[in-house]
């Protein structure tokens, strides 16, 4: 395709290999405006080059054109070219979007496979990948039965086991805790060599070591490309050494509970996981003996290392996974889903797995409506910044946007019991205090507010430490 700027599209043979070279202009299916317009950039075989910028600024956008998913595997209309030369790894945002198979070793073996490598070098790669990124379990391990922080880490072996030549990460260590954040840093970083990467990251500060280029996006333009050491303190951006944003003030009408709060007790309880496939079923023990006890008007940070089971405690204490042993009090497990929808506010730490609807408006609208309540939508997304997205899909939204949607759309209903799993994965420092300001004013409202998380930042009046599976 022509480029719309009156220059010769390169060709992958004018592109040395490991190279990238695109100038152009991308409208999703359902937009009206562009994500990126007019937009250029070249990276040189070899370049490791940090991507930065806001929620929804368009750095997963520019991954997937490197890709080849624009115009493809997602909807829209594409002018003007992107050319890249060698073969690309990826590993999404959304870890659990690149499993495709049911074990983790054959996870891992999918793309050597698909290389066409012999089966010896095959399994050698694989088991190399899995011991870079820590993941010690065995090869025959259900790759469905790991934790979000877990499947981040299957991605990234995937990926390492391929040896590409251009290397693509978006939001790498976003789930990880830090210890397992600086083991998957330290595993890209010697698989990299001499070969291109491209980095997504907010949370950046522990990349600059490792990068010599930064190129810092808004409102789908470079607005900076220059050294790690010469990065200009720039809105939106996580700086090192920065002050975190207190949450902002939200009107107190989108936290007051509707109905009845009270504490939630978890004594001693136990949760055996079931991974059911073709070759049959196979049970885990995801967590054991937890006891901690979460109080209406006050926030609860559940933390503790990637795997350790704080997603299956959030599961169980809403009543969304009965415990194999031990008690919930209360115990919702039992009761009717539009009962337990009234009272509980749940988001998952994969935002799409909760989205109903085919606009952000009526996701918004949709648990509040099925419950007869009411919800000034357009209030609730002008407090999360997601106003002139309105009419868009949920699935056309940054993840990012997709975070903050999951949020609004699971509080709107005001319930007392919100349970949170990773809110601020992907968000910048605006829509952090946002996700944190909702937070606090609903604890403050009086409901009963935990969160699984490894942001230190995130604001807590207490802690559960889940310290691992036994």
């Amino acid at each position: 395709m022509p480029s719309p700027w009156g220059m010769k599209s390169p060709t992958k043979s004018e592109v040395s290999l490991g190279g990238v070279q695109a100038a152009f202009t991308w409208t999703p299916l359902g937009r009206a405006r562009a994500t990126l317009k007019n937009f250029e950039l070249t990276i040189e075989p070899g370049e490791r080059v940090l991507l930065l910028g806001r929620s929804g600024s368009g750095k997963s956008t520019v991954l997937h054109a490197l890709l080849g998913a624009l115009g493809s595997t997602l909807s829209g209309t594409l002018e003007g070219s992107v050319v890249t030369n060698g073969r690309i790894g990826f590993v999404p945002q959304n870890p659990s979007d690149g499993i495709v198979a049911e074990r983790i070793g054959r996870d891992v073996a999918f793309g050597p496979e698909n290389l066409g490598l012999k089966r010896e070098e095959i399994w050698r790669r694989v088991a190399a990948a899995l011991n870079a990124v820590r993941l010690t379990y065995p090869m025959e391990h259900p790759a469905h039965a790991l934790s979000g922080g877990e499947q981040q880490r299957l991605a990234l072996a995937g990926v390492l086991a391929m040896e590409p030549d251009i290397m693509l990460f978006d939001e790498p260590t976003a789930m990880l805790d830090p210890l397992t954040a600086k083991h998957a840093r330290d595993a890209i970083m010697a698989a990299v060599g001499d070969r291109t990467m491209i980095v997504v990251e907010h949370r950046f500060e522990p990349w600059l070591a490792h990068v010599d280029r930064v190129v810092v996006l808004d409102g789908g333009q470079i607005i900076s490309d220059t050294s790690p050491a010469e990065l200009p303190q720039l809105p939106g951006l996580w700086h090192p050494g920065m002050v975190v944003p207190q949450p902002s003030m939200l009107p107190l009408e989108l936290f007051a509970p509707v109905g009845a709060v009270s504490d939630v007790s978890v004594e001693n309880i136990a949760v055996d996981v079931t991974s059911r496939t073709l070759r049959g079923s196979q049970k885990i023990r995801a967590l054991s003996g937890v006891s901690c006890r979460f109080l209406c008007g006050q926030t609860t940070a559940v933390t503790g290392p990637s795997g350790s089971g704080k997603s299956t405690l959030l599961l169980a204490a809403s009543g969304l996974l009965r415990p194999t042993s031990g008690h919930v009090t209360p115990d919702r497990s039992s009761v009717r889903s539009d009962e337990l929808s009234a009272g509980l506010g749940w988001v998952p730490q994969n935002p799409e797995h909760g989205f109903l609807t085919t606009s952000v408006r009526t996701e918004i609208e949709a648990t509040s409506k099925s419950l007869g309540r009411t919800v000034d939508a357009k209030q609730v997304l002008a407090a999360v910044g997601l106003d002139r997205y309105a009419e868009a899909h949920p699935y056309r939204l940054s993840g990012g946007e997709q975070r903050r949607l999951a949020l609004a759309s699971a509080l709107a209903h005001r319930p007392g019991f919100i349970v949170l799993d990773e809110p601020s994965v992907g968000q910048d420092p605006e829509s952090w205090a946002l996700v944190a300001g909702w937070m606090k004013g609903a604890a403050a409202a009086g409901a009963t507010v935990v969160v699984g998380t490894h942001d230190s930042d995130l604001p807590h009046d207490h802690r559960v430490a889940v310290e691992g599976r036994s």
